[in-house]
Order: C-alpha cells, then structure tokens, then sequence
C-alpha cells in the first residue's frame, strides 16, 4: 500500500474543486503527527486532515472526529497565529511528488496581505507538514530535520526551502511516452516489468505498477501507459479500496483486476472517503498509542521494580532456610546444657526429635556459656522466623500489586479517548503509585461506560477503568443483573441489564463475548468468562479499585468476534 503521486493528484484535484476560496477557521494539533484544518466556505465547513505519520501519511478531508489536547501544542498555536482567516487561493503539486502546496492569502501582524504556503511531504517515516512564508522561508514544521538527522536537506525555520532530491525518474505527464516505454522495457528484462516501471516512472505505487502488468498482455505498453495518463492527467480515476478477509488491504484510484479472484473490492463515494476508511482503525490505534506512551511507560516501570523487589526478597527468605535448624540446636542445647562444658568449640547431641536419635554436631561460641549459647540460637531464630514473615507479607502485597497494575495497564492498551487515560492516572496518583505533577489533578470528562444492545433490546454495559468498574458493579447495577469477567486475567467489570428476567444461552454468550473482548485476552480463542448474580459479587475490605470477589457462578467459554461485538455498539 503507498499514497502515491498520481493518487495524490487526485486527492488534491477533489480538495480543489470544493476548498479554493474557503477560509481557515480553526487548527487543530491532535498530536505530534497531525494537523487539522477546519475550512469554512459558502457551500459548509470541512475538516482537512494533515497526516505525517510514517505508516499512515495523507492529506484529504476528514469525517472522524479526532479527540485533542487541552492545551493546544506551541506550533499549533503558531500555526494559527500564521492561517487563522487565511484565505486558500491555490494547491499545487509538482509533477507527481508526494507533495502538495497549500497557498493561502493570510494577514501579517502589521495587516498586510501576505501569501503563506503549507507545504505536505508524504514520504513515508520523513513524512513533514511545513509552513512557508511568500519567500519560501521555513516558519516551522511539524518535524525539524538537522544535520545530524540528514546531511543532504535540512528542514529549520529561517532556511529556504528546497523541494526533496529528485529521483530522475521519467513523467507520465510531461516525458514522451515512447521514451518512457522504451526505458521499462529495457529495464524489464533484468528487474521484471513491475520493478521496472516502479524505479523509472514517478508517481506510481506498486500496486499500480503491478495493475498495468496485469493488463499490458491485452495490449502494448504504450498504448497501456496513454491510457494511465489520460486517467492521472484528466483526475478520471476513482476510488477502489481492496478488502481481504475484512480488513483493508490497499488502494487505488484504477479498478483492481489483480485482487478480483481473491479479495473484496469497493468503490467509494470520494477519495476522501476511502482515505478515512482505509485508515480510521489503525489511526485510532496509533494515536492512542502515542498520547499512552508515557503512563504505559510509568506503570512499566513501577511493574518492573516490584517484581525485582520480589527476587531479593525471595533470595533473602532462601538465605534463612535454615531457621529451623536454629531452634533445633538451642532445643538440644537447652535440653543438655549440663553436658556442655565451658569453653567448648562444638558439641555433639542425640537428636531427640529423631527416633534413630541421629548425631548432631553443635558450633559453639567458646567465649559465652552454654545458656548464652542456648539463648543466642533462639534469639537468631526468632529473628529469622520474623523476617521470612516479613518478607513473605512484603512479597504477597508486591503480587497484588503487581496483579492490580496489569489490570491498570490493559485498561491503558484499550483506551480509545485521552479522557480514560486521564482518568486512569489520577486513579494511580490516588493510590500512590505515581505523584502529581507541576499542573496538579487532570480533570477530564467521565465518560458513560460502554453500551451495546443485544437482540430483543437487552443491553451490555462495560466499564471503562477500575473506578468505573467499581461504580458498575456496586451501584449502577441492579442485584438481579448478571456481572460478566474473564477469569484469572485482567478485564473490564460487564453487566448484563437482565432485571431479573431469564435470558437465553445466546444472550448470555453475546454479553461473555463481549467481557471477553474487554480484556487482556480479546485477541484469543477458548476464553474462559465467569458471571453471577451481581448480589453474588462483593467488594473486600480496603481492596484496590476494580477488586471483587464472587461466589455462586458459572463460567463460559467462547471467542470475541470482534465484528460481531462492534455491530452492537451504539
């Protein structure tokens, strides 16, 4: 898969037929990778999504709303301070580089017309969103390129900028295309004719190529490539999206011929829209993963000094194994103290617990008497007997711990909004595992928990951390409701509103798939889900969040289908 040149310029032909003229009316910085543009025009506003991400770049308009930060990043403030009213007047690419101008005509500080340029760069991980100004100066730009990171093109504010080092390669747009079939086929006999025209046409992915080997067979090359750019130059391409075993696999804006034995293929209404299909999953998942990094990388830490703590603390409790011995020896030491002469090294004792009555040999402390001997071994006894105690309540706190924090660290791995991370922090700030920071208690909107509704109406409720697990269970919920959790593992708190009325089997595994899916296991089959009454579920004394016990259940064995699970979601 690969946004490439001549997709390109038909994402920027379907953004110019309905952008030039609208003005900026917000900006937004979702994260470190992207920026949102929202334009106004007579005909609506629309929301253009600037991608640098390395596995997902793009520019194109935008459906999906995208959660942002509080408090706006430095270079979105920038940004707006630059656009904001701006005015887009042209978008311009050259030739087919997976690159994009944005020109607007924006005002200076002084209330000057000025023209300001955002310039995109899709090029997989070195991916850039630059603002320019009428000079072509670099203002900022999302990724600042040193010398230390390339020693070719540097991308600084206050440098010029410089389009990216060209590949010689030949254009369907301005090269003759006998020229261009001339060197693919030249070319062919030693790379393969896909290769081929991949590393000496610009602007054409794989997959395209490969699409044009398909067909070159019903025709000649030329005639093939006229054909290809007529449909880059004229924009008459559309979008198709190829599907396999329901995920989105690739993109084209020519129908697919090569996947049609084998995998689904869709038109889509825009190439916009594809575009937000084909990447809202694996977004989702990326810029949770990003905005997660931290807390994950907290909770990682305090998880990884518990269990180091807990292997000192296992290799002191080996170090007294011999505690018994000890009460031993001041047994038999007491038992024949008149036996014991004074000044003695060792002594040798009939082991009166044995009933061969074995020999045991005694090191003595020749400068102490035998009493003291006696109460010296009984002393380090009780002080070896205390700190195995010790050490042994020390190691079952960090377990629980440990136990809780994974339960914390699942919940952060499914997070799907920054309010649930939020909200699990200040739940880990209260329980002392982390400290607050400068800014003080984030505060952050409670979300509902999670809805599904199953047929006949009957609805699922999950939590979304462990507070919300806690208020769920013990006071949402209904006593004759149904309390669904995956066992042994770590997992949201499920209820299954059933207000005491008997549900069928089907329900029953619809809402455990649905527990299942909730949590540390929703990636595997077989998984085993018990669920009570929730009258049958209680809560220990100073138990951490999220703590439960139950009794009277039953448990069921099923595997999360996840496009099941996600059909029912409201």
């Amino acid at each position: 898969m690969a946004l490439d040149g001549a997709f390109l310029r038909h994402v920027m032909n379907e953004i110019k037929s309905t952008a030039i003229g609208a003005r900026v009316d917000k900006i937004y910085q979702p994260n470190k990778e992207e920026f949102v543009l929202s334009l106004r025009s007579k005909t609506g506003v629309y929301k253009l999504l600037m991608s640098a991400r390395a596995n997902s770049a793009r520019v194109h308009f935008t459906t999906e709303t995208v959660e942002n930060p509080a408090a706006p990043p430095m270079l979105c403030m920038l940004f707006r301070k630059k656009l904001m009213s701006a005015k887009l007047i042209d978008i311009r690419q050259p030739g087919l580089e997976r690159v994009l101008f944005f020109d607007f005509d924006a005002k200076s500080e002084l209330g000057d017309d000025v023209l300001r340029t955002l310039v995109v760069e899709i090029m997989g991980k070195r991916s850039n969103v630059i603002l320019l100004d009428g000079d072509k100066k670099i203002i900022d730009a999302l990724k600042r390129v040193d010398i230390t990171k390339s020693s070719k093109r540097q991308v600084l504010p206050g440098l010029k900028y410089g389009l990216p080092p060209s590949q010689g390669k030949l254009s369907l747009l301005s090269d003759n295309i006998d020229e261009i079939a001339q060197r693919v086929e030249e070319a062919a006999y030693s790379q393969g004719f896909a290769d081929a025209l991949l590393q000496n046409v610009e602007g054409l992915s794989l997959f395209v190529c490969n699409e044009v080997g398909c067909r070159v067979y019903s025709t000649d090359l030329p005639t093939s490539l006229e054909g290809l750019k007529s449909t880059i130059k004229n924009c008459s391409g559309e979008p198709f999206i190829v599907y396999d075993g329901g995920r989105p696999q690739d993109f084209s804006f020519i129908e697919p011929t090569q996947y049609k034995a084998t995998s689904e293929i869709k038109k889509c209404e825009s190439f916009s829209a594809l575009l937000d299909e084909f990447f809202e999953q694996r977004d989702s998942i990326d810029r949770m993963r990003v905005k997660s990094y931290d807390l994950r990388k907290q909770i990682g830490n305090i998880l990884n000094r518990l269990k180091k703590k807990i292997k000192i603390q296992k290799r002191e409790i080996e170090s007294n194994e011999n505690k018994d011995n000890l009460k031993l020896f001041a047994d038999l030491l007491s038992a024949n103290i008149y036996r014991i002469k004074a000044g003695a090294r060792e002594v040798e004792l009939e082991n009166f617990y044995d009933e061969n009555l074995s020999i045991v040999r005694i090191r003595l402390d020749e400068t102490k008497s035998a009493a003291e001997n006696v109460q010296d071994f009984y002393k380090q006894y009780k002080k070896s007997k205390v700190a195995v105690e010790k050490l042994t309540e020390e190691i079952n706190k960090a377990k629980n711990e440990i136990a809780y924090l994974e339960s914390v660290l699942d919940l952060v791995e499914r997070a799907e909004f920054e309010s649930d991370l939020i909200e699990i922090k200040n739940e880990l700030v209260a329980q002392n595992f982390l400290k607050l920071g400068k800014a003080g208690k984030q505060k952050a909107k409670a979300l509902p928990p999670r809805k599904y509704t199953l047929h006949g109406g009957v609805e699922v409720l999950v939590g979304r951390n462990n507070h919300q697990n806690d208020q769920l269970t013990l006071k949402m919920a209904s006593k004759k409701d149904i309390w669904f959790h995956v066992k042994d593992m770590p997992g949201s708190h499920t209820i299954l509103v059933s207000k005491g009325q008997v549900v069928n089997d089907e329900v029953l595994k619809a809402a455990a798939q649905i527990a299942a899916y909730h949590s540390k296991a929703k990636d595997s089959s077989n998984v085993p889900v018990d669920f009570a009454f929730v009258k049958n579920v209680k809560k220990p004394a100073g138990a951490r969040p999220g703590k439960v016990i139950y009794y009277n259940y039953k448990t069921l064995y099923v595997t999360p289908d996840k496009k099941f699970i996600e059909s029912l979601c409201l």
